[in-house]
């Protein structure tokens, strides 16, 4: 074996900006999504929690205690721009304060991000405080997302349901469905819909579902993919939809 003694130059590191991903172990969706991001200099490195299927209160809250381990784990002693914990109904069953301060501990130096705060701020931003609230989950799940909603100032003007219990299979809700989903659970006088859940794959084709609600739509990864690429100084477009053509 021969020890070459070529001077070794380093270069800086490959993307400028570095955002973490804390998803699910059952997540099919998140990563596809943020896919969009290396593409603008923001490198996307992501970490698995465990989570066992139905999706429950109690099944979500038990995530609650690996959340500081799983951001920790990305990239190790080097500083990350971003963390985003992928999981809207956790975030509301756990405590969406108490996840960014269990990120927080993982990567001190990292803005935190969750489907819940990226939301209210997406609707904010669109001026929507009258909304349509959607999800996969059943009704018991569907509940306290409803109440946090409407504690963050939001006015619920209709909430729906799908009903489906396995995250993996909320992953397969098609596109067509996802669209008369959407269509169905409108209720007239909202300024937006909001569609949960990180599984779901909405973010792709909201220009698709807001021409056939003809209001705003924000789903859980379209909210967390523009507050991440804001975070990380990307300022135009990565993905459809009104909500990125914000600034």
């Amino acid at each position: 074996m021969t020890v070459l003694s070529v001077p070794v130059a380093l270069d800086d590191r490959p993307l400028p900006r570095r955002l973490g991903l804390v998803t699910l172990a059952t997540d099919h969706t998140t990563e596809v999504d943020f896919a969009a991001l290396p593409a603008h200099g923001v490198g996307v490195y992501a970490s698995r929690i465990p989570f066992a299927n139905p999706v429950t209160p109690e099944t979500l809250a038990a995530m609650a205690k690996d959340v500081t381990a799983a951001a920790a784990l990305i990239l190790p002693e080097e500083d990350l721009d971003a963390v985003v914990y992928s999981c809207t109904s956790a975030s509301v069953v756990i405590g969406d304060q108490a996840v960014r301060d269990a990120i927080r501990l993982g990567k001190p130096s990292a803005e935190p991000i969750t489907p819940i705060s990226a939301g209210f701020a997406a609707l904010r931003a669109l001026g929507a405080d009258r909304i349509t609230l959607l999800t996969p989950y059943t009704p018991r799940t569907t509940q306290p997302m409803a109440e946090c909603f409407e504690a963050g100032g939001f006015a619920l003007q209709g909430v729906s349901c799908l009903n489906l219990t396995d995250d993996r299979e909320m992953a397969r809700i098609s596109h067509a469905t996802i669209i008369e989903a959407a269509r169905a659970a409108l209720v007239p006088g909202s300024q937006a819909l909001f569609i949960a859940c990180t599984a779901v794959r909405a973010c792709a084709i909201i220009d698709r579902i807001e021409d056939a609600v003809g209001v705003p739509v924000v789903s859980a990864n379209s909210a967390t993919l523009w507050a991440a690429a804001r975070a990380c100084g990307v300022t135009g477009p990565v993905a459809p939809g009104q909500l990125m053509r914000l600034a």
